[in-house]
């Protein structure tokens, strides 16, 4: 039994003018492409990395999770831990560690997040806050306009507030709004 209906062969004037309407309308998809979402170039799990200059390490830094992009110069990092060395890499001056990390590798600036913790041996302090951003030509480290940060001496000193800055080359910091805490003079 025939069913009742038109049904035009691939021969007939109707499906030599419809079929090159149905290529011209029809699209594929390939999925997403790259443009639209950035893949990592390089992901790696448990890393550790050092920078060295002149053959003597500046930093070496650990990481549970890492995604590289080379066009960019990104490294992003989970739960990421640092030592920076002094002493031509003898001894260790700086350590920290953040829930997360962003090293932008051709400039060395580095965006601490999730939980930063840092402590500096010869400054005797270590700071703690949310987020925090090195910027390695200036030698400067900030935080958030509106982000509380902590600084701890040994001698029990304390200072909190917020809008933090210091310069590394200076050997100061301060605060720009909300700055709170005790100092202990030992003298």
């Amino acid at each position: 039994m025939k069913k009742a209906g038109y049904s035009p062969s691939l021969h007939s004037p109707l499906s030599i003018i419809l079929f090159p309407l149905l290529i011209v309308n029809c699209s594929f998809d390939y999925g997403t492409s790259r443009n639209d979402i950035e893949r990592p170039d390089i992901i790696m799990h448990n890393v550790e990395y050092v920078r060295v200059k002149q053959g003597d390490p500046l930093v070496r830094f650990h990481a549970e999770y890492a995604e590289r992009y080379e066009e960019q110069q990104i490294m992003n990092l989970d739960t990421f831990s640092f030592e920076e060395f002094q002493d031509s890499g003898y001894s260790v001056n700086t350590i920290g560690n953040a829930g997360a990390a962003s090293i932008e590798l051709d400039s060395g600036n580095v965006s601490l997040s999730r939980g930063v913790y840092i402590k500096i041996e010869s400054e005797d302090i270590s700071i703690e806050t949310s987020m925090l951003r090195w910027r390695d030509n200036e030698r400067q480290l900030e935080g958030g306009e509106n982000e509380v940060v902590e600084i701890r001496r040994s001698d029990g000193s304390v200072f909190i507030g917020r809008g933090f800055h210091a310069d590394a080359r200076e050997q100061t910091w301060q605060f720009t709004h909300g700055a709170r805490g005790s100092y202990v003079d030992t003298d």
